[in-house]
C-alpha cells in the first residue's frame, strides 16, 4: 500500500515510517522539519544525537535496500499537499503533523495561536486533499487521551450512550481539555466526523496516551536511525523528565502532589497500533476512535518507580514536590476503555523495571547533552 506518514521525521512518525516500510509498505514521509526548528527556538535539543532526515532515509535505504520518499513542506499549503496526494496516490494517511506539546502551546498568545491554526487547518487541508484526490484514502488521525480530560466517570471510546428523559441516544464522549494544544485535538476530531459524514471519508481518531521507550526493533539497527528523546520541561513527558534528571543527579520534580493519572504506551505499541489501524481499515464514512493506551499512572507513581531503578543502578535519587504550573486536577478518579485495539490483536508491551533501566541507561550515555537549565518548566497556565 501506499502510505504518507506526516510528520514523519519526528518521535512517534519516524519509527512509524520504518515499521511501515519493513512491512513491504512504500511510504512516503511529509514533513516541513519544523519540530528541529523549535528545537532552535527554545534553545534545546535532543538528548540523543539525531541525524537529518536526508541521512535516515538514505542508511535505511543502504541496509535494507527499502527506499523512503521524503516531501519537505507545510499541510497548511494546500498547493504543496495537492501535489503529494497527486504523486502518491495514498491508500493511507497517517497525521502526525500537528504541534504536540501542551506547554509550547501555553507559553503565550502567539504560541497558543500557532498551535491551533497549524493543527487546525493543517488538518482541514487533509481532508480536503482526501476528498479531492484521494477519496477512498483511510485517514489515520493522532488524536490524544487528553480530549477527554478527568470525568468522574468511565472514558469510553469516542462515545457514550446516553439516556435524558426518557429517551436514549449515542453522542460523541464530553470532552474536557486542558490545554490550546489538547483542544486543537478536540477540533481535529469534531472536523473529521463532519467530513465523514458530508464526503464519505473513512477515518481512525487514535486517542493517544503519553509514549514511553526509545527505541523500536529498526531504530536499533544503527545509530544514524536513533530516535529523538525530548526530556525538556516543554516538550518532555514527565517520565522523560524524571530519568534524566536521576542521571544528572537531581531531585525528581512531581508536580503538586502526583496524583495526576494519565494513560500510556510504549513507543513499539505506538507503531503496532498503526499498522493495526492500516490493516483493518474503517468503512467509507465511518468515523471511528480507538483509545490508543495500555495501561495508566500517575506522576508519583512514574516518579518512585525511576526512583526504584535509579538505585538499582547505583544512583541516589530523591523525589521533591514542586509547585504545579499546570491548571489540572491533581487528585481525580481515572479509567477508560482500550478494547478495540486490543480486541483486533495489539499485544501491550506493559512498563517493566527492564525498560526503564534501558532508557535510564541511554540517559546516563548522554547526560552531557542535556542542557540542564530546560528541565524545569518554564510554561504556565497562568
Amino acid at each position: 500500500m501506499n502510505i504518507i506518514v506526516a510528520g514523519g521525521d519526528g518521535f512517534c512518525g519516524w519509527p512509524t515510517a520504518l515499521y511501515l516500510s519493513k512491512q513491504g509498505h512504500d511510504v512516503a514521509i511529509v514533513d516541513n522539519l519544523v519540530r528541529r526548528k523549535i528545537d532552535k527556538e527554545l534553545g534545546s535539543n535532543s538528548l540523543t544525537p539525531i541525524a537529518s532526515l536526508e541521512k535516515r532515509v538514505d542508511k535505511w535505504k543502504e541496509l535494507t535496500g527499502k527506499k523512503i520518499k521524503i516531501y519537505i513542506g507545510d499541510l497548511n499549503h494546500y498547493d504543496f499537499l495537492s501535489e503529494v496526494f497527486r504523486q502518491v496516490n495514498p491508500g493511507a494517511f497517517i497525521h502526525f503533523a500537528e504541534q504536540r506539546s501542551a506547554p509550547y502551546s501555553m507559553i503565550d498568545r502567539e504560541h497558543a495561536v500557532y498551535t491551533q491554526s497549524n493543527n487546525v487547518l493543517g488538518n482541514l487541508n487533509v481532508l480536503y486533499a482526501i476528498k479531492e484526490f484521494a477519496p477512498d484514502c483511510h485517514l489515520i488521525k493522532l488524536g490524544t487521551m487528553g480530549e477527554y480530560g478527568n470525568p468522574n466517570i468511565d472514558i469510553e471510546e469516542g462515545f457514550i450512550e446516553i439516556e435524558h428523559k426518557g429517551r436514549k441516544d449515542r453522542l460523541p464522549y464530553p470532552k474536557q481539555p486542558g490545554s490550546f494544544y489538547h483542544l486543537s485535538k478536540v477540533h481535529d476530531s469534531n472536523n473529521i466526523m463532519f467530513a465523514c459524514k458530508i464526503w464519505n471519508i473513512r477515518a481512525t481518531d487514535l486517542n493517544q496516551g503519553i509514549v514511553y521507550g526509545l527505541r523500536t526493533e529498526e531504530t536499533m539497527i544503527d545509530p544514524i536511525l536513533n530516535n529523538r528523546f525530548d526530556y525538556d520541561g516543554v516538550y518532555g513527558t514527565a517520565l522523560n523528565r524524571f530519568l534524566i534528571q536521576a542521571a544528572v543527579g537531581y531531585d525528581l520534580t512531581v508536580y503538586g502532589k502526583g496524583g495526576q493519572t494519565r494513560a500510556f504506551l510504549n513507543i513499539e505499541d505506538t507503531v503496532r497500533c498503526i499498522e493495526i489501524a492500516v490493516n483493518n481499515p474503517a468503512k467509507r464514512g465511518e468515523f471511528r476512535v480507538f483509545n490508543q493506551f495500555t495501561e495508566y499512572f500517575s506522576v508519583l507513581n512514574l516518579a518512585e518507580k525511576t526512583k526504584e531503578v535509579g538505585e538499582e543502578l547505583g544512583l541516589k535519587v530523591n523525589i521533591q514536590h514542586i509547585k504545579n504550573p499546570r491548571v489540572e486536577l491533581e487528585e481525580h478518579y481515572f479509567h477508560a476503555v482500550n478494547t478495540n485495539l486490543i480486541d483486533l490483536g495489539l499485544k501491550p508491551h506493559l512498563l517493566t523495571s527492564e525498560i526503564l533501566k534501558e532508557v535510564l541507561k541511554v540517559a546516563i550515555k548522554n547526560k552531557n547533552r542535556a542542557i540542564i537549565e530546560n528541565i524545569l518548566p518554564k510554561a504556565t497556565w497562568r
